[in-house]
């Protein structure tokens, strides 16, 4: 490197995405724009605004660590402890799979099939850093709210960012596998982002995701189904007549949910794409006596 004096906004990213570049990252402008904004504590925004601005020995050694971070392959998400999700920024922290932009359509459908009923009573499994259900509240102030995960780091963090985002008094956080700490309460809507990814996909996926994110947020089985299978068995039990059941599931899937969808108690099954045409989210309705 040249004297610390020379290195300014502009020459940093166009070197440090080169270097990720190198290094096989898949979006190497944009992550390192994004670890510079965190080592300098602004926005991404403020990068441009002071394109110029030559970075102080202190400023360059702390970007420097988290390049090296991210080179070896750890998540942006997790270096900089945050990602966008829907109008919500979260924290995140390895305990959570990190949210992605696909999971919007199951927030966008979830508030799609609730109507104009109100109040509603929603429920998440699996919450993760909470983002889905953090969403729905925010869109429906009416939304009587319970989230779950069996993880109690996952829901610590899902905990912080309902408290980030103001949201504490209005969701209820509880610990368990799927339906075993709700007994018999019964929900409007029930929505999930499952582990759905059989064991052989999990094994061929880049290294930033199956080193640090966690597995059993991911892996659903040798076919992908194994939770999905349980959550359509059990999720009648919680679902009043008329109320949804909705759940992320993998491109190729929506045969097979759709398939134990209507084999269960379920009508208006529906498998919905995205925006690359590929299926994303299962949708049934709880029949009606």
């Amino acid at each position: 490197m040249a004297a610390p004096a020379e290195w300014t906004v502009a020459r940093l990213i166009k070197w440090a995405a080169g270097y990720l570049d190198q290094k096989g990252g898949d979006s190497p402008r944009l992550d390192a724009e994004l670890l510079l904004a965190h080592a300098l504590k602004v926005r991404r925004l403020d990068l441009y605004l002071e394109y110029q601005k030559p970075l102080t020995p202190e400023e360059l050694a702390g970007f420097k660590e988290l390049l090296l971070r991210r080179s070896s392959g750890e998540p942006v998400a997790y270096i900089t402890g945050t990602k966008g999700f829907h109008r919500l920024v979260l924290k995140v922290c390895p305990a959570t799979l990190i949210p992605r932009p696909e999971t919007e359509l199951l927030v966008e459908t979830a508030l799609e099939r609730l109507g104009e009923e109100s109040p509603v009573r929603v429920l998440e499994l699996g919450t993760g850093a909470g983002g889905v259900i953090l969403s729905l509240v925010l869109e429906r102030p009416d939304i009587l709210a319970t989230a779950s995960d069996i993880s109690p780091e996952a829901l610590d963090q899902a905990r912080l960012n309902a408290l980030e985002a103001g949201l504490e008094k209005r969701i209820e956080f509880v610990q368990g596998d799927l339906f075993a700490p709700l007994k018999d309460l019964a929900f409007d809507l029930i929505v999930m982002n499952p582990p759905y990814v059989t064991r052989a996909e999990y094994l061929a996926l880049a290294r930033d995701i199956v080193d640090f994110e966690p597995e059993s947020a991911l892996v659903g089985g040798e076919d992908g189904l194994e939770v999905i299978r349980r959550l359509v068995d059990q999720g009648a039990a919680h679902l009043r007549e008329g109320g949804w059941l909705l759940f992320e599931i993998g491109a190729g899937q929506g045969e097979a949910a759709a398939g134990l969808l209507s084999r269960g108690p379920y009508e208006r099954v529906e498998i919905l794409t995205d925006l690359a045409g590929l299926d994303r989210v299962a949708a049934g309705q709880r029949r009606t006596a």
